[in-house]
């Protein structure tokens, strides 16, 4: 067993252990495997994934790094024009359309982003919104180790978004692979920026970033004036 798999280990027990006397909230019914997956995650990433990211922010040239993000921010945007238009926001979907139309082409396939350049607002929209919107409860949240934290709802709107990815069409799968891989740093990179706040504002970080996501999803999906919250 080499020194990772060792931590991985000792992480997996040590919480299980120490979370026996955590009770399971409403919204974290499965806060003790909750807890085990996100130690996981925290000695994966911090031995492997984030010294990648720290050498990616510290060595690639600006222009790299905001090329790479504008590429899978354009693809982003063509999803976020679906989500709009399913929920029936026909604006906002024009907008979204239209930076993808303005970017692919004189954007260079998204490389560079003309759209906010010309002030076409930016939105964020995804399947899990779309299914909240359309009634589906959010459903047990979950932390998946490298992935981060989510909810049944919102796992499953992550389940649609990459089984439509034209990523899946690709004949190549290494070139499948490398695409998906480059977004990954692309999106741990960017995530370096908010761990300085995690990392100071958190005596627990495990329900500090609960708490934070299922607020923002919560947020999002009421259009920034949700109901005064459920008592637990």
């Amino acid at each position: 067993m080499n020194a990772l798999n060792r931590r991985i280990a000792f992480a997996l027990v040590t919480t299980a252990l120490a979370s026996c006397a955590v009770s399971p909230s409403r919204v974290d019914p499965f806060e003790q495997w909750n807890r085990a997956m996100y130690s996981v995650h925290e000695t994966v990433d911090g031995a492997l994934i984030k010294p990648i990211a720290q050498a990616y922010v510290r060595d690639a040239p600006q222009l790299v790094q905001t090329g790479m993000s504008n590429f899978f921010g354009n693809i982003d945007d063509f999803f976020t024009g679906v989500n709009d238009a399913l929920q029936g926001n026909g604006n906002r979907a024009g907008d979204a359309f239209g930076r993808v139309l303005l970017n692919s082409t004189f954007g260079l396939g998204g490389i560079f982003d003309l759209a906010s350049m010309m002030g076409i607002t930016k939105d964020k929209n995804d399947f899990g919104l779309t299914l909240g919107k359309w009634g589906a409860p959010d459903g047990a949240y979950l932390f998946v180790p490298l992935f981060g934290p989510t909810t049944v709802r919102d796992g499953t709107g992550a389940i649609i978004r990459i089984y439509a990815s034209p990523t899946g069409y690709i004949d190549s799968a290494a070139l499948s692979d490398s695409i998906w891989g480059l977004n990954y740093l692309d999106t741990r990179a960017q995530a370096l920026q908010a761990e300085g706040v995690l990392d100071t504002a958190a005596l627990d970080k495990y329900r500090f970033l609960r708490n934070a996501y299922l607020r923002s999803r919560r947020y999002q999906l009421y259009d920034g004036k949700p109901p005064p919250e459920p008592e637990e």
